[in-house]
């Protein structure tokens, strides 16, 4: 866990805040700007326009940040790191879509003094409409502190400021809560760069892929293999408190629904005894997994304590009903169902009562999954090629977000504002990778993974 300090004068810090700060502390939040500086949302401070995607993206400058004094750390040296986390904060921000870092090559360094007091003369010729400075301490107790601070070019003033204590080996997390306080300064959007995916690694022909479980940060970093791939995994999912993944497995041959822990790396069967299970999801308070399962010619929507025990079905009609997410407050569930004679979204209530269908439009919907702001829901699309859309809870406002041979499967951002999804390359050697959009449908980019990637889920922003 990151510890967060607001960052009065933490530069120049006094015992008695150095004190605090080493101290447990909760999660981190945005801290509050300054008296003089403009409250988020002011007409006279920066906003980014956020549904102009990258047609007018704001320059930004993100220069390195200096350390006050040059020290050895398990994650490397302090200046070398303050090189590292600008990069991270900088690419960040610019596969957001919505900045452009200046080429950092181009920029003075800060000296430390500056982080607080930045020479404006000098950044105003940049073109740098806002300008981020920082540094990086090694602290006594092991720890790292990194400061991050956030300036009006052309106003001249202080934003917003924040600071992490983090040990060694979270420095990369560090640069995302930096990115995360100027995305949500700038925008009035939520944060979402400190968050994790899961998702299916694939290698091989398609006719024989293995499937291997894999989880890494949001931005390909820090990957790591949950499982060995002797059996096949799909559709990973995390729950709320990140600390397992539920998915399906064909271990014995048979799909079967697991959870398995990451901390531990132990798996357990969530349903005993069944023939089919699969398309499973956890309720937004952990306390149920929703799932499909095949019994008697006919597949079905149920849900089972997250600790196991008897399913409860939720929808009974004829054909298939799948591929359930739940409203982020639990009070409905959309699903996709042939009960019309092709594939379509449907939404119900969490217990199966007032079963409506919402997508009207031509082609087939399937693989839908509600927004973490619960204002729209994307799907998969399939008429012709697979695109990924979004539409109302309510079925209206659908547009498409992609446009490419095989794009299927979206998961949401924490925030609600960016879409992953798989992409799939023709023929029979085509590989497939995952790739994010938002809502825009402009900034479209590739999530670099070592092998090929599908099946991806993007975690809730980390503790």
């Amino acid at each position: 866990m990151i510890r967060s300090l607001t960052l009065a004068l933490l530069l120049a810090a006094s015992a008695p805040v150095l004190a605090g700060a080493q101290e447990p502390a909760p999660a981190p939040q945005e801290a509050p700007a300054p008296a003089a500086a403009p409250a988020q949302g002011d007409q006279g401070g920066l906003v980014v326009d956020v549904e102009g995607g990258i047609s007018a993206p704001m320059p930004i400058a993100v220069p390195t940040m200096p350390t006050q004094a040059v020290v050895q750390t398990p994650a490397g040296s302090t200046d070398a790191l303050g090189r590292q986390l600008s990069e991270i904060i900088a690419n960040d921000l610019r596969n957001s879509g919505l900045f452009t870092p200046l080429p950092a090559a181009q920029l003075r360094s800060p000296t430390v003094p500056e982080v607080t007091a930045p020479t404006y003369d000098y950044w105003s010729t940049t073109g740098a409409q806002s300008l981020v400075q920082g540094f990086i301490r090694a602290n006594g107790d092991g720890n790292l502190t990194v400061g991050c601070y956030l300036y009006d070019v052309a106003a001249r003033t202080e934003l917003t400021r924040q600071g992490f204590v983090v040990p060694p080996a979270d420095w990369r997390r560090a640069a995302h809560k930096c990115a995360d306080t100027i995305y949500a300064r700038l925008t009035g959007e939520g944060p979402y760069f400190d968050s994790r995916v899961v998702y299916v690694s694939e290698t091989g022909p398609k006719a024989k892929r293995i499937k291997r479980l894999a989880i890494m940060d949001q931005d390909g970093a820090n990957h790591r293999f949950l499982t060995n791939g002797q059996s096949i995994v799909l559709t990973p999912r995390f729950a709320p408190n990140q600390q397992s993944i539920v998915y399906m497995s064909y271990v014995g041959k048979i799909p079967s629904i697991y959870v398995y822990d990451i901390g531990s790396g132990r798996q357990r069967l969530v349903v005993q005894n069944v023939a089919t299970t699969f398309a499973p999801r956890f309720s937004p308070d952990g306390r149920y997994i929703l799932f499909s399962m095949a019994q008697g010619g006919n597949t079905d929507i149920y849900r089972v304590s997250a600790q196991g025990g008897s399913p409860q079905r939720l929808t009974n009609s004829p054909g298939i009903d799948t591929g359930g997410s739940y409203s982020p407050d639990g009070s409905r569930i959309v699903f996709e169902s042939d009960r019309s004679g092709g594939q379509q979204l449907y939404v119900m209530n969490a217990d199966g009562s007032n079963q409506q269908r919402i997508s009207f439009g031509g082609g087939r919907y399937a693989t839908p999954v509600w927004s973490p702001r619960g204002d729209l829901i994307a799907f998969t699309k399939l008429a012709g090629n697979f695109r990924v859309g979004i539409m109302s809870p309510s079925g209206g406002g659908e547009k498409l977000l992609t446009d490419s041979w095989s794009d299927e499967g979206p998961s949401w951002s924490p925030n609600g504002r960016v879409v992953t999804f798989m992409r799939s390359g023709r023929g029979a050697g085509g590989a497939a990778q995952l790739w994010s959009v938002d809502l825009t449908g402009v900034n479209e980019r590739r999530i670099p993974t070592p092998l090929g990637g599908s099946d991806p889920a993007w975690g809730p922003l980390r503790p």
